[in-house]
């Protein structure tokens, strides 16, 4: 992916997702899958309380909105947060050449073991990623660790 992609304005699809998660209840984490042209493929946010499902990470709601791709090496999955390491094994597992985080402050997840796995990882520090999950996880800790496999 070129450096002169605007990845802030793919930012912006998985804000609006993490703004919807909140509005519905939920922990405000959205991602989404963009083609190598910015297109967005499948976009989500993490469902795990609305659904009472421990696997619906945001990552994982995007991933299963795109449906089946042929191959995803040229894709860019584009999240609020740094991945877990549940999703982060996701992005591995099907060859997601470009991760995008919008922060890592309130979590650092698997940036590291991706990038020394070969995916190519921007994490854009955005004041307002991080502004609106530390202002969930204030109001919410147990929640977050749940969300995080933490006790």
């Amino acid at each position: 992916m070129g450096s002169g992609r605007d990845y802030a304005a793919l930012l912006a699809v998985a804000l609006e997702e993490a703004r919807r998660g909140l509005a519905e209840g939920g922990i405000p984490i959205g991602a989404a899958l963009f083609d190598a042209r910015g297109r967005v493929l499948g976009r989500g946010h993490n469902r795990r309380v609305q659904d009472g499902d421990p696997s619906m990470h945001a990552e994982t709601a995007a991933f299963r909105a795109a449906g089946r791709q042929r191959r995803y090496r040229d894709t860019i999955m584009v999240t609020t947060l740094a991945p877990c390491w549940y999703c982060s094994g996701l992005v591995r597992q099907f060859r997601i050449g470009t991760v995008v985080a919008g922060e890592s402050v309130n979590f650092r997840g698997g940036l590291d073991w991706l990038r020394e796995s070969g995916v190519a990882v921007i994490d854009l520090g955005s004041p307002e990623c991080i502004r609106l999950l530390a202002d969930y996880i204030a109001a919410h800790p147990a929640v977050w660790h749940e969300d995080i496999g933490e006790e």
